[in-house]
């Protein structure tokens, strides 16, 4: 291949934003009363946790550390990943334990000032940038992963991101999770908003491992306390653990600690429905006496593949919606839990034609038997009949935890251009013809720009083998994300930005009122994607509101959780779930 390809190959977009466009001991029994959050020592054994807890990572906790704005270090510490937006916060707080987490929203209830939450910091949309907010909380120094015996499970707190995760687990116990594809994301949204990643295909959702959740929570009388809820049916506290396995972050209170192993059972099935497979969440019953079988082994090697076509007068209109349509056509015969077909994950990066490529980023677990058939069977699909200009190829093996934590992996722009818009849709089936058109004529008009296009992500397989119910993730047969974006450097292009992007998603959704209602193609979008636009009436026409786009019929369920864990609605942001009575 030649060194322009190899070039290609070491871009940002390798794993292009993949699965992200492509994420201590128990504490219990604290409760610090409105009036009384200052001084406070770090809590106990938790609330619903296990007797004697106390396993999992240990380290001296950092902080807390206060911030204000005529602080020196504010201005750096003000900022998400998206530059789009930034508050004014009166303070921001980092915490580096529950204790600390404890007293800082207690704080914030007993003087009535709107807190919100940061891990990593990669939200879409302006959840921790709003400037209602007085009060960000900064999770990043509660990064600590580890395997905590009392639990019986791996332990991950928020501030940890998923590269940290990553390594931890593979030189601890060669095992992983799968999570997203940017190494960079912290755990503590990703995992809460139903993650998803390069391995998803052939291991599920993350949160289908998910085992307990220690979550700090605020009653109607101002009391705040650490809750500790289960994947346990008979676990009193289990629904504020169903509410984090796809539910979004932000809504119930403070994850300051997830619990993560594979699941010995599934939950009790739903009324009128048949018994789920045991076997749907993962790789089946683990043994519970070493932890390297208590979650999926991580590859040792991944076969790798890059196909690259240049936007070159050969890249027709056919030659394009050949491409896109051989890709879904894929992905609509090999999406089934459980095939050697679906252990494969690929991205197509449909860029605008300023961009100069469209490629085609491929891996599969090189252990799998048969993984360099598969490869090739795929490859040869996707690019049969295409007709455009001989694409550049690139293939081979590699390690699998360096590929898999390579910084900036999956970003958007760089450490200059960071403002970006994302929109996405869930899909069941390939784009239809007319949608294609659409993506063709948006992808080569003059007002693109060279970060601009659109990405369609593998998905399916396993996640597809648990139902809509059993978790908060409520798209359980979808083959494919699509995810539409721009990335720019200057304020002065936001409105030239957002309209492109904003007009080129209305009109593949046109047929639907603008947005993807859950039907034949499409079904809804995806909370960790956040965009407001969905619950804006100028841009969703379709009637379908947006909760019901994220969440179809889970979202009842979602609110009397919310009820029950936040009654005084003090976790929320512009996409938050609304209490019962709040509904429109």
């Amino acid at each position: 291949m030649d060194g322009s390809a190899d070039e290609r190959l070491g871009r940002r977009h390798l794993l292009a934003r993949a699965g992200a466009v492509a994420v201590g001991g128990a504490v219990a029994g604290l409760a610090v009363g409105p009036a009384e959050a200052a001084g406070r020592q770090d809590p106990g054994p938790a609330e619903g946790g296990p007797a004697g807890g106390g396993g999992g990572p240990q380290e001296r906790p950092f902080g807390p550390v206060t911030v204000r704005p005529d602080d020196s270090r504010y201005d750096s510490l003000l900022r998400g990943d998206n530059y789009r937006f930034v508050g004014r916060p009166e303070e921001i707080r980092l915490a580096g334990s529950t204790g600390q987490v404890v007293r800082a929203v207690a704080d914030a209830v007993r003087s009535g000032r709107r807190i919100a939450v940061r891990s990593g910091g990669h939200c879409f949309e302006n959840f921790t940038g709003d400037p209602a907010v007085q009060l960000l909380l900064d999770l990043s120094p509660m990064d600590a992963v580890g395997f905590d015996p009392a639990m019986g499970a791996f332990a991950v707190q928020p501030g940890a991101t998923l590269g940290r995760v990553y390594r931890t687990l593979f030189k601890g116990w060669g095992v992983t999770i799968p999570a997203g594809g940017c190494p960079e994301v912290g755990a503590g949204g990703h995992l809460a908003g139903g993650g998803y990643g390069p391995l998803s295909r052939a291991y599920g959702s993350v949160v289908d491992y998910l085992h307990a959740v220690e979550v700090v929570v605020a009653d109607r009388d101002g009391t705040v306390r650490v809750v500790v809820a289960t994947r346990d049916p008979d676990d009193p506290n289990h629904d504020l653990w169903w509410a984090h396995t796809g539910g979004g972050g932000g809504n119930f209170g403070v994850v300051t600690r997830y619990w993560l192993r594979s699941r010995d059972t599934p939950d009790a099935p739903g009324p009128d429905t048949p018994d789920p497979d045991p076997d749907a969440f993962g790789p089946g019953t683990r043994t519970h006496g070493d932890p390297a079988a208590l979650l999926p082994r991580a590859p040792g090697e991944l076969r790798r593949c890059l196909v690259a076509w240049t936007w070159d007068e050969k890249m027709t209109e056919r030659a394009f919606t050949t491409l896109l349509r051989n890709y879904g056509a894929w992905h609509e015969r090999n999406s089934e839990p459980g095939t050697p077909a679906a252990n494969l994950y690929a991205v197509l990066i449909a860029g605008h034609r300023k961009s100069g490529t469209l490629e085609l980023v491929v891996q599969i677990d090189a252990g799998v038997p048969g993984s360099d058939a598969v490869l090739t069977d795929f490859v040869r699909a996707v690019t049969a009949d295409v007709g455009a200009t001989e694409p550049a190829t690139l293939r081979g093996t590699m390690p699998w935890l360096p590929t898999s934590t390579w910084p900036g992996t999956g970003e958007a722009g760089n450490s200059i251009t960071r403002r970006y818009k994302d929109k996405a849709g869930y899909l069941r089936r390939s784009l239809t013809d007319p949608q294609l058109a659409t993506a063709y004529r948006y992808l080569t008009d003059g007002t693109g720009g060279a970060e601009c296009g659109l990405l369609l992500v593998g998905y399916g397989g396993q996640v597809n083998a648990v139902p809509p119910y059993a978790t908060a993730v409520a798209q359980r047969d979808s083959v494919m994300k699509a995810v539409y974006y721009t990335v720019w450097a200057d304020e002065s292009d936001d409105a030239a930005r957002l309209s492109w992007v904003r007009g080129f998603y209305r009109d593949v959704y046109r047929d639907t009122g603008g947005v993807p209602v859950p039907g034949e193609v499409s079904d809804g979008s995806y909370i960790n994607y956040a965009d407001t636009d969905l619950a804006d009436p100028a841009w969703n026409t379709s009637g379908t509101p947006w909760h019901t786009l994220y969440y179809k019929d889970n979202y009842p369920r979602l609110q009397q959780i919310k009820a029950r864990w936040d009654p005084r609605n003090i976790f929320r942001h512009a996409l938050a779930i609304e209490p019962p009575d709040q509904r429109p």
